[in-house]
């Protein structure tokens, strides 16, 4: 009887793999049969982009679908080249699935031309392709393309904030000014509040707003207050100091003129091996929220801070550890944040972006080159 059950099972087992083979054979093979190729706007349009239009359509895009071997589901991506470039590292325009055609807007148009290095107020030209490709594979590229001239604008994002940052032999930059200076992190809700906690050498340190210049500048004053030396002309405001190297917290209010300098015990924080980024800011669709993230640079001067230069798109997102979920931080306000919250806003730019793991604070600097 148990010789029965094991050859039962044995022939079990050989059914289910050979079913398993037969289903990979008779798997049909997706094949190229034709490129997709540009129909619209045709080549030589030129585009003069107005920034009050930035939320219009500047164009709608028109292709001939790629035809495979198979009836399949085909994804398009429209890329844009400075004229006569290798594609290489083109600018993404629009992703589409399944559909021929695209409206792009002006702000998207002119964002990519600006990455490409259009200079404002002056006509540069661009080529435009499209590529398909089926579940991320089989990928065909048009071999025609469309020119056009796109007259671009600046494309900046209002900032309107100040930023001040550290400068002393107690922080990273010592007494250079224009070292890749500490910033504080500027509070969300309130844009004349400041908060750093992080690793300070002994020494001393003040701030300044204004890379590569020392005014304006504050310093301490007497009683928890902060000194301003508005320009050159003003005396130099004493230092703050930091007698013994640790983790401190600093803030500051430059309303109330205000300051606070206290320990801040790190020896129990978590020192993480990876900290990224994500979010559907980083395609512009839901597509930025899968996957790795976007990881961080670590800084050699102090563990818990964490930088990255990345372009990002209207959408939104989030900071993570060890590209997992089991901890993560947001906030609900751009650009800054000294607590956090939920998804953070984001409006496409090129951004340099500083985390603190500490206290989930950020800070995303916009228009950068």
């Amino acid at each position: 009887m148990k010789n029965l059950h094991k050859i039962l099972i044995a022939f079990i087992s050989v059914l289910a793999v050979s079913c398993t083979a037969d289903d990979v054979e008779n798997r049909p093979l997706v094949e190229k049969i034709s490129t997709p190729e540009m129909n619209a706007p045709s080549t030589g349009k030129q585009y003069e982009l107005i920034e009050d239009n930035a939320n219009n359509d500047a164009d709608r895009f028109v292709w001939k679908a790629a035809k495979y071997s198979e009836s399949v589901v085909v994804e398009y991506t429209l890329v844009m080249d400075v004229s006569g470039g290798d594609f290489k590292t083109p600018q993404t325009l629009i992703k589409t699935s399944d559909a021929t055609q695209a409206a792009v807007l002006v702000k998207n148009l002119n964002q990519a031309a600006i990455e490409l290095g259009a200079v404002p107020g002056i006509a540069k030209q661009f080529d435009v392709k499209v590529m398909s490709s089926v579940s991320g594979g089989v990928p065909m590229t048009s071999e025609s393309l469309i020119t056009i001239s796109i007259n671009a604008y600046s494309g900046l994002i209002a900032y309107p904030f100040t930023d001040w940052y550290l400068v002393g032999d107690a922080s990273v930059a010592g007494w250079d000014n224009n070292k890749d200076n500490q910033p504080l992190f500027r509070s969300g809700t309130n844009p004349k509040e400041y908060k750093f906690t992080g690793y300070f050498k002994a020494g001393a340190f003040k701030l300044i707003s204004t890379l590569g210049k020392w005014t304006p500048m504050y310093g301490k004053g007497a009683g928890g207050t902060i000194v301003a030396r508005a320009t050159e002309a003003d005396p130099d405001p004493a230092s703050f100091e930091i007698a013994t190297a640790g983790h401190y917290t600093f803030t500051m209010n430059t309303t109330t003129l205000t300051y606070t300098l206290v320990a801040y015990d790190a020896t129990t924080a978590t020192n993480y091996a990876r900290i990224g980024f994500l979010g559907s800011s980083r395609t512009g669709n839901d597509a930025g929220w899968a996957g790795d993230d976007t990881e961080m640079t670590r800084s050699t001067f102090d563990s818990h801070i964490w930088t990255l230069k990345v372009t990002l798109f209207d959408g939104k997102g989030k900071f993570r550890a060890n590209n997992a979920w089991d901890k993560s931080w947001g906030g609900d306000t751009a650009f800054s944040s000294i607590s956090g919250g939920g998804d953070i806003p984001v409006a496409r730019s090129k951004y340099k972006i500083l985390f603190n793991d500490l206290d989930g604070s950020y800070m995303m600097f916009p228009n950068q080159e």
